[in-house]
């Protein structure tokens, strides 16, 4: 067993697989790095990333053009993040309990928008995923061009996001707004900031990232819509966002370390490994609660995370 999985060709797999499986997790942590830079705590990013698969799904299957799912996804995802804003941004509302409240709505709905459309069927419908892209001369490069260069144009836009990320929240007016807002919004606003509208943009910004992610897992992995195939992706999303203290490139680490432990788990259960295969299954999310419990306390939190603001009060 131990020889098996020693082999090039396993370990150049799992190296691929972990890229592929940081996926739907470095997408929602982008996202969310805008609105908890904005002072928003958006903890339904599970309910955002089940929409946006469900939407994906649904365009796809309806219009079978792979790039309509992916705006309907996107549409899905941004309108449930719609509702966030406006309960965190314009109400003032508890976040946590908002952002709990929109993960079982997501869920909750998703499912049923799937019964009305589908019913309940033995085999799922499945629809066409994104190709694999492939690079003449990289591809076939020994080893590096098996694990970075064949894999579909949505792990490529994920990548790409990172620096695009970076670029925006550090280099842009838009990202120094963010900031600005999520550390002093009364300042910011008498700076002539619009605070509300900056968080609004943000945590919008963050919905169309998870529901990318959750577009991932329905059109660019699994082919198909599955009742709660986030898995708890958004979560882990926003222990990755605390574990890389809000920075896009340590956010692509920490997304490399739980996809590759979601990737050798699933290696570990095809092998046939003698360990409950429960035990397999609770790898990333037991490395979650590790990495929350060795960094929280060392984070610095933007001063005005999860505070609401409204202008004439302090």
């Amino acid at each position: 067993m131990q020889e098996a999985f020693l082999t090039a060709g396993s370990l150049i797999s799992l190296a691929s697989g972990t890229i592929r499986m940081s996926v739907p997790i470095l997408l929602p942590a982008l996202g969310e790095i805008y609105t908890e830079r904005a002072g928003i705590l958006n903890l339904g990013l599970e309910g955002i990333m089940l929409m946006g698969a469900l939407g994906g799904f649904l365009g796809t299957y309806f219009s079978h053009n792979l790039w309509i799912g992916l705006l309907t996804a996107m549409l899905a995802g941004m309108l449930l993040a719609l509702v966030m804003a406006f309960l965190s941004v314009t109400v003032g509302a508890n976040q946590i309990i908002a952002g709990t409240a929109l993960t079982i709505l997501g869920g909750g709905l998703t499912m049923f928008i799937y019964r009305s459309v589908f019913g309940i069927q033995t085999l799922p419908p499945r629809v066409a995923s994104f190709p694999l892209i492939t690079f003449p001369g990289l591809t076939n490069i020994p080893v590096a061009g098996s694990i970075l260069f064949n894999h579909n144009f949505l792990v490529y836009l994920a990548l790409l996001l990172v620096p695009v990320t970076s670029i925006i929240l550090d280099r842009t007016t838009f990202g120094l707004q963010v900031k600005a807002v999520g550390e002093n919004p009364q300042a910011a606003d008498a700076k002539g900031i619009n605070v509300y509208l900056a968080r609004y943009l943000a945590v919008i910004i963050g919905g169309a990232y998870a529901s990318l992610g959750g577009a991932f897992l329905s059109i660019g992995f699994m082919n198909t819509f599955l009742d709660q195939m986030a898995a708890g992706r958004g979560f882990i999303a926003i222990a990755v966002v605390i574990f890389a203290r809000w920075h896009p490139y340590r956010a692509l680490g920490a997304s490399l370390l739980f996809g590759g432990a979601n990737a050798l788990q699933m290696r570990l259960q095809a092998m046939g490994v003698a360990i409950p295969h429960q035990f397999l299954l609770a790898l990333p999310y037991l490395l979650t609660v590790l990495v929350l419990i060795g960094v929280s306390r060392r984070a610095e939190f933007p001063a005005a995370y999860t505070l609401p603001y409204h202008r004439g009060e302090h």
